[in-house]
């Protein structure tokens, strides 16, 4: 690059030409090289360039986010940690590396490419905000999120006026302060959401309250920003000032009032279960560069209209979750990466400490001094409205978190000459310490499997008798809910022993940022979110058909991530004091054809195996193969030995904890004239068992024989195996020779492993257990459904306290006899 300047702007340069202003010449890249073996370097071509900026950008972010991923860091600190690294703090401090990767004239193009990165960013999270949660946030969320904007402005606007002779004159005008100040209190939503999805929080009660507090605090810093952008233009000339708030005022009506039909009018005509139409799609991203484009144009900052755009549209689905599914990847994996390349290319800690510390210091006691008071005067309000101060604190730090947005103000506050470039690194660095430090404190600090952690019996076991049974049954779809509807059935709830059943339809979070939880009883509006709920118009239909006296039916609907799902699971149970949870295993099976084997969904799945750890009572998971256990009668009408009796079930009594609350549930059933019962209890040829489970096993089977020695419709038997082999021999047989329809098995606590030598590594679903696992596989063979019981663990903090638990079972059976 050649650069030539006329020093005396007055005289003629050697051309003959009066060159009123200064000329610099630059090599202009041209766009594909003809390749290496013609002796050119593709650095010195555009497109090749730019490939390689994107690579790299992009490698170097992953490579970070998986050094920080054991440091409980989230993915923010290691994308703004890649900008600064390859920026002119650390390798951009290298000429070479500078000029040939990023040289000046190829960061137009990163630059503009950056921008779009944060304006399809703040899209996407307009499109998943729910600005309803500020109705129905209450008066704690309204109050903590007052508190947490206005006791952090006040406090910085205090130290800046005390502090103002030491700062640079555009800082330390009225209107910086006030934007600088009121910008750090606001807790930003796009920021707060993906920090709490990767710790998991987004279900647990702190990061409900902290979602709504960003919701309400989002809506307080839009409007500071409008304000901050009035004032500027006004500095200038007030006609200025009037210009740009009517076209701020015509801009949003539009947005809010015809863009808003326009996309509800998409909604309407998409057929339910369908994806919006590819073309509409196109059309709305093409909107947020239009919405650029004129919030560019009027002066306002460029991402604002984006947000806007984001907000009409409905969210979840069809048009919210389509449009994050099918543009989320793009933005996140590849426009964002340039984002925090341009965040690294303007921070220089260099330029920082020549500058000196004189002129920081006010910027750097502002900062701090908001983060300190933000945090304590949210904590504050937390304790005035009884939060435990744990919780408290955990909030606090929550809605402290820094990311996106603040860099994004930072980069504007650049443009407008508010601040340089020693402040911005200054910023930049402040940004990266408060969310380092404040995530894994928050990761510390709170386990929202805490409240589940209880020490009370909670068992179909230990279970008073004729008194009301309470049980959560959770739906995931359609198909299952027959299945779980005649296992209510069949457990027989009388007017002695009645059913209270807690239904909870299990939706996946698409398309929106807050976990919804609705409670059809006292919900006033939830066709907002379901607007036909065909699995609770099933349940409906059933309760109708029962007395209420006998089975009553609360329904729930939960639309939450997969991973965090467990949470309003467990919550439901333990609120509500259930003593099981009933969850359908995932399969799909076509047909009816014997021997299918039994496709199911890993995040569901995962789904399972979080409840069994997390739960507060027992839990029974059922695979309900190929529809036999809804339709008893299909296709074995010629093997029913028994011609008196509709159902046929038999119990794998391989003993322990798990296997002890499986025969408690059978003995609901056994008393159902409809149902006949088998009972096969398996012992160890070697007589190798733990002598306190062999006494717990003894006297719970004792119980159940005493209890129903006079039914003829159950039939106890014992078999004796020397090892696995045997013991799955043993069950072949049993199904070989008999059709059941359904086989009922403890799930692992406590099995002699006698019993199971040689099968430790057969296991696939780990949610079922080994021989649980065996029957609903393929090679088992028929299509009879299977239920799996697992008994409550009592938990001291997350450790089970076995020896208070066999003490209490050895009380339970003693007082039943």
């Amino acid at each position: 690059m050649v650069d030539v300047r006329a020093d005396d702007l007055s005289k003629p340069f050697n051309d003959g030409v009066i060159y009123r202003f200064p000329l610099t010449c630059k090599k202009i890249h041209r766009a594909h090289t003809v390749g290496i073996f013609y002796g050119e370097s593709p650095l010195q071509y555009s497109f090749t360039l730019i490939m390689l900026e994107v690579i790299f950008v992009v490698f170097t972010t992953w490579i970070l986010r998986f050094l920080l991923k054991p440091l409980k860091q989230p993915r923010i600190i290691s994308e703004i940690i890649g900008g600064v690294i390859i920026g002119p703090s650390v390798l951009g401090r290298n000429k070479n590396f500078s000029e040939k990767i990023f040289p000046e004239d190829a960061q137009y193009v990163l630059r503009n490419i950056a921008i779009m990165g944060f304006m399809y960013f703040l899209f996407l999270a307009g499109v998943r905000m729910d600005l309803t949660l500020i109705k129905r946030s209450g008066k704690r969320e309204v109050y903590i999120s007052l508190f947490g904007f206005i006791v952090p402005t006040m406090t910085m606007t205090i130290v800046a006026f005390l502090t103002r002779k030491w700062m640079d004159p555009d800082l330390a005008k009225t209107s910086s302060i006030i934007a600088i100040s009121s910008a750090i209190a606001v807790t930003s939503f796009p920021v707060l959401y993906p920090v709490l999805k990767d710790l998991n929080l987004l279900c647990s009660e702190v990061g409900r309250i902290a979602m709504s507090l960003s919701v309400v605090s989002a809506v307080i810093g839009l409007n500071g920003i409008v304000a901050f952008e009035a004032v500027k233009q006004g500095e200038g000339e007030g006609l200025d000032a009037l210009w740009f708030l009517l076209s701020l005022i015509i801009l949003l009506t539009f947005i809010f009032t015809v863009i808003q039909r326009v996309m509800t009018w998409i909604v309407d005509r998409t057929p339910e279960g369908k994806p919006v139409n590819q073309g509409l799609v196109v059309g709305i991203l093409l909107g947020v560069m239009i919405m650029g484009f004129l919030t560019d144009m009027f002066g306002m900052a460029i991402a604002n209209g984006s947000l806007w755009l984001g907000l009409v549209i409905p969210d979840g689905p069809p048009l919210g979750a389509t449009l994050i599914e099918r543009t989320e990847t793009i933005v996140l994996e590849f426009l964002m990466p340039f984002s925090f390349a341009l965040v690294g290319l303007y921070t220089n800690v260099y330029v920082m400490a020549d500058m000196g510390w004189t002129s920081l210091v006010p910027l750097l006691a502002m900062a701090l001094t908001g983060y300190v008071a933000k945090i304590v005067g949210t904590l504050l309000t937390c304790l005035y409205f009884e939060m435990p101060f744990r919780d408290g604190l955990t909030l606090s730090l929550m809605v402290s978190l820094r990311g996106q947005v603040e860099l994004l103000l930072f980069i504007h506050w650049l443009d407008k000459k508010l601040i340089q470039i020693p402040h911005f690194t200054l910023l930049v660095f402040t940004t990266i310490a408060i969310t380092a430090v404040a995530t894994p404190l928050i990761n510390f600090l709170y386990d929202p499997s805490r409240p589940y952690m209880v020490n009370q019996r909670r068992t179909i076991q230990h279970h008073p008798p004729n008194t009301e049974l309470r049980l959560v049954v959770c739906v995931y779809e359609q198909d299952t809910v027959a299945g779980l509807i005649n296992l209510l059935e069949v457990s027989y709830p009388t007017l002695s022993s009645p059913f209270s059943v807690y239904a909870l339809h299990l939706v996946d979070l698409m398309g929106r940022a807050v976990p919804v939880f609705l409670d059809y009883e006292n919900e006033h509006d939830p066709a907002k979110y379901t607007h036909q709920d065909t699995i609770l118009d099933a349940l409906k239909l059933y309760q109708e058909s029962r007395s209420t006296a006998e089975i009553k039916f609360h329904t729930f609907t939960t639309m939450a991530p997969m991973r965090s799902m467990y949470q309003d699971i467990c919550e439901l149970a333990m609120e509500n004091k259930a003593s099981i949870i009933i969850l359908p295993f995932h399969n799909d099976c076509p047909g009816n054809v014997g021997g299918t084997e039994v496709i199911h969904n890993r995040e569901v799945h995962s789904v399972n195996l979080e409840v069994l750890d997390h739960a507060p009572c027992s839990v029974g998971i059922l695979v309900d193969k190929n529809k036999s256990f809804r339709n008893p009668f299909a296709g074995c009408s010629m093997r029913r030995p028994h011609s008196y009796s509709i159902h046929h079930y038999v119990i794998l009594f391989l003993g322990g904890a798990d296997a002890r609350e499986a025969l408690a549930f059978a003995d609901r059933m056994a008393g159902n004239p409809e149902v006949t019962l088998t009972v096969i209890r398996f012992l160890s040829h070697y007589h190798e068992d733990d002598e306190m489970e062999k006494k717990l096993d003894d006297g719970v089977v004792t119980w159940f024989w005493v209890k129903n020695e006079g039914n003829t419709r159950v039939i106890y038997r014992e078999v004796v195996v020397s090892n696995g082999a045997e013991t799955v021999a043993t069950v072949q047989t049993l199904n070989d020779d008999t059709y059941y329809d359904l086989w009922i098995v403890g799930r692992k606590q406590g099995i002699n492993p006698v019993l199971l030598e040689g099968l430790e590594n057969w296991s696939e679903n780990h949610e079922l257990g080994v021989i649980g696992d065996y029957i609903a596989s393929s090679d088992f063979g028929g299509t009879a459904s299977v239920l799996v019981v697992h008994q409550q663990i009592l938990r001291d903090h997350g450790t089970t306290t076995t020896a208070t638990s066999k003490k209490f079972v050895c009380t339970s059976v003693l007082s039943q006899f």
